[in-house]
């Protein structure tokens, strides 16, 4: 028999450089559109810039929602409203082995939580503890921007995005995370007041 491995309860993303290529609040010009054939978003330059997820994001998404993880963004952007825009905006394709008749789904919709305003990253957690009252050592957080490794004076998990978020490095935190908050074997024994667990 095989055990699936243990998941945080609570997994957040950074935007800007985490989740997507740019900063939204200096990168992007709106309005944004999305392509009604398509469904490709563009800023409004000349040259228009394409807004999407990096390339592995949407599964990801995917094997978190189906997991039951709450998944929540947490960016200290100075345009929240166009990050807003750019999540509603952004269509992630069905799961590649779903129903061939299902259609995308706005990125938005992946997110239990959003923290998007300019503050600090330990606000932000502070906030979602309070939303969701999920415990600290039961967060995982992805961010491209080492000064933000300031949650784990929280008890939060903290984990880097040196170049877009991967699997390679989904699988990196989430090892992180287990090795910090291995699973409380006691719990599961009744009445074991004192012996050995075998």
């Amino acid at each position: 028999m095989t055990t699936q491995a243990r998941l945080p309860k609570l997994v957040a993303f950074d935007l800007d450089y985490t989740l997507w290529d740019f900063w939204v609040d200096t990168h992007v010009h709106p309005p944004l559109r999305r392509h009604h054939v398509t469904g490709k978003v563009i800023d409004s330059q000349r040259n228009p810039k394409t807004i999407e997820f990096y390339r592995d994001v949407p599964q990801i998404m995917h094997r978190l929602q189906a997991a039951g993880v709450t998944i929540a963004a947490c960016s200290r952007t100075d345009a929240p409203s166009l990050a807003r825009e750019a999540l509603d905006l952004i269509l992630i394709p069905p799961k590649t082995s779903s129903d061939s008749n299902a259609k995308p789904i706005p990125a938005i919709k992946f997110f239990d939580q959003l923290e998007i305003y300019p503050s600090s990253k330990i606000r932000h957690f502070k906030k979602l503890h309070e939303k969701t009252g999920i415990p600290y050592d039961e967060m995982l957080f992805f961010d491209d921007e080492r000064r933000n490794q300031e949650v784990e004076e929280l008890g939060v998990t903290f984990t880097l995005v040196p170049n877009g978020l991967n699997d390679r490095i989904l699988e990196k935190g989430l090892e992180e995370w287990r090795k910090r908050h291995p699973v409380q074997v006691t719990e599961d024994v009744v009445g074991a007041d004192c012996g050995t667990l075998i």
